[in-house]
């Protein structure tokens, strides 16, 4: 017999609450220290409780201590996002003209079929 599924809302009574965030920041971080290391990766967490309160977790990095492990890995993420945005142009491209892409695709589309040649998606 399995469990029932939950509708996935805010708790309204404050202790229930309060218990289902402490077990499931719990387990959050349990998973985070495992994928770490599983499979060899930095992982890092941070959570906020209502309160105020700051659950974390990071992976220990061996070039730094585990106190500097946190910053460390936040400034990875950040200089991947950077690097990610230079080597992705095209991309931002697309997405500001997703518009008139579709409509090119739909124009050919129905080129095609005016034509009577068989249908492809591109």
């Amino acid at each position: 017999m399995g469990r029932g599924k939950i509708v996935i809302r805010r708790i309204e009574n404050m202790s229930s609450r309060q218990a289902t965030f402490s077990k499931r920041c719990r387990g959050l971080l349990k998973k985070a220290r495992e994928l770490a290391i599983l499979c060899d990766v930095q992982v890092s967490v941070i959570v906020f409780s209502s309160t105020g309160r700051l659950y974390q977790y990071a992976s220990p990095i061996a070039a730094t201590t585990m106190g500097m492990a946190m910053p460390s890995i936040i400034q990875n993420y950040q200089s991947a996002q950077e690097h990610h945005q230079l080597l992705n142009p095209i991309s931002q491209v697309m997405e500001a003209n997703g518009g008139e892409i579709i409509k090119l695709r739909s124009q050919r589309l129905m080129f095609r079929k005016s034509a009577g040649k068989e249908l492809t998606p591109y």
